[in-house]
């Protein structure tokens, strides 16, 4: 790999010589511009708008503008002189834990590669301090006319440095966040959770441009004369569900996706949607109002129903009771029969 950047890292009193070596590559898919009615390149041209001429790289230097429009010329001399101490070092400046650096301050990435032989102790001895303390460096260094601040890590077997921004190139989050108080249920939390189990993991490595690969056929199938491929139609707008119903759909989609359960009620994709709030108006008192009459009028069935309970209740024992006094009864007439029957037969005896 092309160094882009000879010098040396500072640890303390030990200078390590390094090259700095692009660690990312860009294969974003480039466009020219050209003119639409005869495909010819459009073309930037640098001209000094005091000759109205076109020049050359080698007649353009740097300038400061200042506040009133006046251009300030600085030249590589100028910045030459710069009391830097970064412009061909970097310098360690302090060792902390990885997580006290925030993502967001990530820019460019290379790799340090050790400078010859001489650089192959001093290169080893940083690595494997920086992989036993679990730390990573924090540097500062000048690359393309303006110093900048660094963190140098051990991936694998090389030391790699991160371009990080200066604190104050991070904006804060202000007004990116929902103003409204939003309530968050634990069903919804639960769900999500387990949104997140199915999907799951992914190697970085199985993940591609498809965009890229979309343009590369394109091109490909306009410079063989052919018809560029269709593009598959959009999915179509499902129903509108509830936060709860996306994430159950979406759950059971992933599920079935990786083959975890048998596919349940296929029908149309949801989209989620926003549902709107509803408006309090002046109304609402009336509208209790109308809750309490309601109320009170489901109320009245509820007691008619106990009273006819009650109504049955009565007449049954009433029945049970006069079944009792008929029975008593019968019992009485029996037993008065059986002692009058018994007299006739005495005295029957004693005539004989």
């Amino acid at each position: 790999m092309r160094s882009i950047w000879n010098g040396a890292i500072s640890f303390g009193l030990v200078s390590i010589p390094i090259k700095l070596v692009n660690a990312t590559e860009n294969h974003t898919i480039s466009f020219r511009q050209i003119h639409t009615e005869d495909g010819g390149r459009i073309r930037y041209r640098k001209v000094c708008e005091l000759e109205d001429r076109e020049v050359s790289s080698a007649e353009i230097g740097k300038g400061w503008e200042d506040a009133d429009g006046s251009i300030i010329p600085i030249t590589e001399e100028d910045l030459s002189h710069l009391p830097i101490p970064t412009a061909k070092t970097i310098e360690i400046v302090a060792f902390v834990p990885a997580e006290r650096i925030d993502p967001l301050q990530m820019d460019a990435a290379y790799y340090l590669q050790a400078g010859g032989a001489p650089a192959a102790k001093p290169y080893t001895l940083l690595r494997e301090a920086l992989k036993r303390s679990n730390k990573v460096a924090i540097a500062k260094y000048a690359l393309r006319g303006r110093e900048r601040l660094g963190m140098l890590r051990v991936v694998g077997d090389a030391i790699a440095m991160h371009g990080l921004l200066w604190p104050d190139e991070v904006r804060a989050p202000e007004g990116v966040a929902p103003d409204a108080s939003v309530t968050v249920r634990d069903k919804e939390l639960d769900l999500a959770d387990a949104l997140m189990d199915t999907l799951g993991e992914v190697d970085l490595d199985d993940l591609h441009d498809e965009y890229r690969e979309a343009v590369e056929e394109l091109v490909a199938a306009k410079a063989a004369g052919e018809e560029p491929p269709e593009a598959p139609a959009p999915p179509s707008g499902g129903k509108v569900l509830d936060l709860m119903a996306a994430l159950e759909s979406s759950v059971r989609a992933a599920k079935e996706s990786r083959g975890e359960e048998p596919a349940k009620d296929k029908g149309e994709e949801a989209e989620v949607r926003s549902l709107p709030q509803r408006k309090q108006s002046s109304r609402a008192t009336p509208k209790q109002t109308d809750t309490k009459k309601s109320t009170s009028a489901g109320t009245q069935p509820r007691k008619a129903a106990a009273k006819s309970t009650s109504a049955t209740k009565k007449t049954t024992a009433k029945k049970a009771a006069a079944k009792k006094t008929t029975a008593k009864q019968a019992t009485a007439k029996q037993a008065t029969a059986k002692k009058t029957t018994a007299k006739k037969t005495a005295a029957r005896k004693r005539t004989a």
